[in-house]
């Protein structure tokens, strides 16, 4: 799963290295319209629905974070 997402991260911004033991949205790595198509990717990818609810920085602010929205959402 870790590198499904390192993947659809760098497809959305191949100018950073989200390897990188930062927080992504604090790091300006990540905005808005990014978490918007990364949740659109993943729901795509790994064949979930995120709620909105769930669409929150905290929540994109590193694969860890990232890995556990999916893991609530059904993904293994």
């Amino acid at each position: 799963m870790r590198q499904q997402i390192i993947e659809i991260l760098a497809e959305l911004r191949p100018e950073f290295d989200f390897c990188q033991d930062v927080d992504f949205i604090e790091a300006g790595m990540l905005d808005s319209f990014d978490v918007v198509m990364l949740v659109t990717a993943l729901d795509e990818k790994f064949g979930i629905s995120i709620d909105g609810m769930d669409v929150l920085p905290e929540n994109f602010s590193s694969i860890e974070q990232i890995e556990n929205l999916l893991t609530k959402n059904g993904v293994k």
